[in-house]
């Protein structure tokens, strides 16, 4: 391996890689935020990064100088990672020095590293200190440091409205410490980091409606080009490994020649802008599907509330409070999805943005043969944010329409809940009627009551032995009377002293108890009215105040 020139400050910065970011060359912030960089990277490391050395995985893919084709190379440990960047040093056990070159290999045409771990919601296949290797020896931006951290071990998704676009241009005024022209840089280079969104259908072609299930899926892009020799690097971080799939396609044998074309920098240029298309196109090409589902599976739960009848007498559709449920879960993936269309399109129109500024500096080295290709370049993009924004708009009319249907399946749930408590008054009424019917019966009952006991009480105790009207001798005050021996004829006795003395007790007696009865009754019916009393005079009271 040749020895290659490396300029001091490079040499010390690499040295010290277990500093990143703050042993960067070139520190566009002070010295505090990239400390805060640093900071934030190693309370995420125990989530972010495997722990088992044995699942380490990061695919490179290679475009070595004076080839013509990619050489892919698949690393699993550090030693591995240093060899195939060309570090040859080592650190001497006795003065804990470097010892050898750190640098035995020019950079790349191109190349493709790619963070990955399986899927979203698990550590990435790389430990720190791997990353930290790649990021020092490349002087990657620390702003991607931001990027990746919302992949990592985690329960769900996180951190999905998290969206940003980050740039570093060094064109007009180099950093001398990045000049190094044997590794292949200049030191006139701009950096680019920033995320895209998409989202995929996991379930087969035959699932039903409803059982369908959609993933969102986030991927973080770095980009590094250097102006003056064209060399080219891509990190790019996502759960599996989708992209890399798709870049080996387009830059493979079958690929268009124009997009693995890496003479020339103005060739590797307009092979960047390709990489950046494949990028967009991969945001935007599924959100159609998407809304379809979401539109196709809102109205089959909810067209029922609009033009089912809700006539008790005609069959009709019970609503329940999971019918609610369902669509406000509906409604909040219609408003995810918002938010990440409007993302997209934002982040799309600042790449668009960045590449119509650049080609305009006059620093820019390429600007006049590559004029045309950024101009071919922003109309695409402008197709594929015309295309999200058109999905916004059906996005956002969906929302409108899930809301209206919950609102009116709410509505159903309420009158629903009316009427069954109109079902329990009438109930409650018509158990109220059978009451006053039966006290009505049981009162005349007791007046029946009273009007016979005191007659009954005075027959009763006017035939006991208690009081006599015929003397024993058969000698009586009476017209007729019973016969006094067996020989003689039974007749029957009238006497008008016991009717009297009847008359006499049992009529005053009844309109005694009568009028017992009527008084007892009214002081009942005045304590029931007492116990209302209060209620109406307090609120006659507060009106009248």
């Amino acid at each position: 391996m040749a020895h290659l020139q490396l300029s001091q400050a490079f040499e010390q910065s690499y040295k010290s890689f277990e500093a990143y970011p703050c042993n960067l060359v070139y520190q566009p912030s002070y010295l505090g935020v990239l400390k805060a960089y640093r900071d934030r990277l190693n309370n995420a490391a125990a989530k972010l990064f495997t722990a088992n050395i044995g699942e380490v995985h990061i695919p490179f893919r290679d475009l070595l100088p004076n080839e013509q084709a990619f050489e892919k190379r698949n690393i699993f440990d550090d030693e591995a990672l240093k060899d195939w960047i060309g570090d040859r040093s080592t650190i001497d056990s006795l003065t804990s020095t470097h010892v050898g070159d750190l640098a035995t290999r020019r950079d790349p045409k191109c190349r493709f590293v790619f963070l990955w771990g399986g899927h979203s919601r698990r550590p990435l296949n790389i430990t720190r200190q791997m990353l930290i290797r790649i990021a020092s020896y490349h002087q990657v931006m620390p702003e991607y440091l931001d990027f990746i951290s919302v992949f990592g071990q985690q329960s769900s998704s996180r951190e999905l409205r998290f969206s940003g676009f980050r740039e570093q241009v060094l064109l007009s005024k180099p950093v001398k410490g990045l000049s190094m022209p044997s590794l292949g840089r200049s030191g006139r280079q701009y950096q680019l980091c920033y995320n895209l969104k998409s989202v995929a259908c996991l379930s087969a072609a035959d699932t039903t409606l409803k059982q369908k299930e959609w993933s969102i899926r986030q991927a973080a892009f770095y980009h590094q080009f250097d102006v003056g020799h064209g060399t080219t690097l891509w990190i790019v971080t996502k759960g599996d490994l989708e992209i890399k799939e798709r870049l080996q396609e387009m830059t493979g044998k079958d690929g268009r020649p124009e997009d693995r074309a890496f003479g020339t920098p103005e060739e590797c240029f307009r092979s960047s802008l390709a990489v950046h298309l494949l990028y967009c196109h991969w945001s935007t090409e599924a959100w159609r599907w998407y809304l379809q589902w979401l539109e196709d599976v809102t109205d089959h739960e909810s067209h029922i509330a609009v033009l089912g009848p809700r006539d008790p007498s005609r069959s009709r559709r019970e609503y329940t409070p999971e019918d609610l449920q369902t669509l406000h879960n509906y409604e909040e993936k219609t408003h995810e999805a918002i938010m990440i269309l409007e993302a997209n399109a934002g982040i799309l129109t600042s790449l668009r943005s960045f590449y119509t500024r650049l080609v305009d500096r006059r620093d820019f080295s390429l600007q006049g043969n590559c004029q045309e290709d950024v101009l071919t370049f922003a109309a695409r993009v402008d197709d594929m944010v015309h295309d999200s924004k058109m999905q916004l708009s059906r996005a956002r009319l969906l929302s409108r329409i899930v809301a209206d249907r919950k609102n009116l399946v709410l509505q159903h749930l309420q009158h629903q809940a009316t009427e069954k408590m109109e079902a329990l008054t009438m109930s409650t009424y018509n158990t109220g009627v059978m009451s006053q019917k039966e006290a009505i019966a049981v009162r005349i009952i007791t007046v029946v009551t009273l009007v016979y006991l005191p007659a009954t009480f005075v027959s009763t105790f006017f035939s006991t032995d208690v009081i006599r009207f015929q003397n024993q001798n058969g000698d009586s005050d009476a017209t007729s009377g019973l016969a006094t021996s067996p020989n003689e004829t039974s007749y029957g006795s009238f006497s008008k002293i016991a009717l009297l003395r009847w008359l006499q007790v049992t009529l005053p007696l009844s309109a005694l108890t009568l009028a017992i009865g009527y008084i007892a009754f009214r002081i009942a019916d005045k304590k029931r009215k007492r116990a209302s009393l209060p209620l109406y005079w307090t609120a006659s009271k507060a009106d009248t105040s």
